[in-house]
């Protein structure tokens, strides 16, 4: 696409806003085991084990696993056919989000998807800071500052460097082996101490309820949900959408399931009110925790990348980089003020707004050809509509629907019906509002 059509993009997508332009040929770059790195890597954390460490003693091992590796599976799926979707169109997470609710609208879920990010990236602040003050054994106001600080200019160091250079180098040759080394030893720990319980006994023993099976499955599908407005981000790099959802897919389904695994595995063999606690008594803990740390800090990175995207899709003034490095400052300081202890609310209120987001996106985008994706998305660079009344309403009825059924269905899981209904009714309904049936023209006109 030509800088000049690009200028004219209604108006609100000039050629230098890199968050609504479509990535040049020369960017990208990503191949399937680029795009399999960098999502195991950000699917691997400390905050996926606590997570899966909530699964139990409510379930069962059994029953617990088995929710871990299917809800892994149907989580990362629905990532990588994001994933697909934005390498077809070479759109990013706020085009996507422009081109199906239109460009006036397309502001209030990208504000909302700014919200999450920063409240994430305040988290993985947080949790580095917890397991740096856990594995130096310290404590206090100063060391707390000084370890929070720490992190933060860390990754405003990362931030201010090239994200390809760091997904190809960095994360796939440097830190997705230290990644897994670590994983290796505590699943070996363990393991051992599981044997040494009996494995017989801990596969037959019942949970003790207060979490049914749909209800567990949202838990684990809420973590990749939670990735979903960021996913396009990266992979609108790839070479190709079969690479990156094959690659997003393998990556972060395995990376889930490892590591909600182990947190389940923790939390039946050495029950602990802290995970950090629980991993440093492992043989060899220190210096396994200690790798999954500096792992960490790619999840953080993640979030504030996409954060500034996010913020230069709507103040396209100010660089990527730029406010990258502002929005670190905001997260570092919010680690410090914010009890952010508790993650399960976060993570459930999270997906009520982003399960229905992307339940109409994929709605309206998926099953189309590669070439029919890239075309829709010309077209669209073209000249937008401001606003698509029907993508707009099934979000806000699918927010509704998430919440009525949470609050007077809450065993059935609401994650995966409202998914499902707010897909099926944005497929049905995509010819009364295509975008890429009409003439550019046409929609800048509208």
């Amino acid at each position: 696409m030509s800088s000049s059509s690009s200028s004219n993009a209604a108006g609100h997508s000039p050629a230098h806003n890199q968050a609504l332009t479509q990535v040049a040929a020369s960017e990208r770059v990503f191949a399937t085991h680029d795009h399999a790195s960098l999502w195991f890597s950000l699917g691997v954390g400390l905050l996926v084990m606590q997570v899966g460490a909530y699964l139990v003693p409510a379930l069962g091992l059994r029953e617990a696993l088995w929710t871990i590796v299917l809800g892994s599976i149907v989580g990362a799926g629905l990532l990588a056919w994001v994933a697909k979707i934005g390498c077809d169109t070479g759109l990013g997470s706020a085009a996507l989000m422009h081109h199906v609710y239109g460009s006036h609208f397309a502001k209030l879920p990208i504000a909302l998807n700014l919200v999450q990010l920063m409240g994430w990236g305040t988290f993985e602040l947080v949790v580095m800071r917890d397991a740096t003050l856990a594995i130096s054994g310290q404590s206090g106001l100063g060391w707390m500052l000084g370890a929070t600080a720490l992190w933060g200019a860390v990754v405003a160091l990362m931030i201010s460097g090239s994200m390809i250079q760091l997904v190809r180098k960095l994360i796939a040759r440097i830190a997705l082996p230290l990644v897994v080394l670590s994983l290796l030893w505590l699943s070996w720990h363990f393991a051992e101490r599981a044997s040494a319980i009996g494995w017989d006994s801990l596969w037959q023993r019942r949970g003790e309820g207060g979490m049914s099976w749909l209800s567990a499955m949202d838990l684990v599908i809420a973590m990749p949900i939670s990735w979903l407005p960021l996913v396009a981000d990266y992979a609108r790099h790839g070479k190709s959408g079969g690479s990156a959802l094959r690659g997003t897919w393998l990556g972060f389904a395995v990376a889930n399931c490892w590591c909600y695994g182990l947190g389940v595995l923790v939390a039946l063999t050495l029950p602990s009110q802290d995970l950090l606690t629980a991993l440093l008594l492992a043989q060899g803990g220190l210096i396994a925790l200690t790798l999954i740390l500096i792992d960490e800090v790619d999840n953080a990175y993640g979030d504030t990348y996409s954060g500034s995207l996010a913020l230069h899709s709507l103040l396209p003034t100010w660089s990527v980089r730029r406010w990258g490095l502002l929005l670190t400052a905001l997260c570092t300081s919010l680690a410090l003020v914010l009890p952010m202890h508790s993650i399960e609310p976060f993570l459930l209120t999270l997906s009520s707004i982003f399960v229905p987001m992307f339940g109409v996106i994929l709605g309206r985008l998926a099953f189309q050809s590669a070439a029919d994706r890239a075309q829709a998305a010309a077209h669209w660079m073209a000249g937008a509509r401001p606003l698509h009344p029907v993508s707009i309403g099934l979000w806000l009825a699918g927010i509704a629907c998430y919440h009525a059924i949470a609050h007077w269905l809450p065993q059935t899981g609401a994650a995966l019906p409202t998914l499902a209904l707010c897909f099926v009714l944005a497929w049905t309904t995509r010819a009364t509002t295509s975008i890429a049936g009409s003439a550019p023209a046409e929609r800048h006109s509208a």
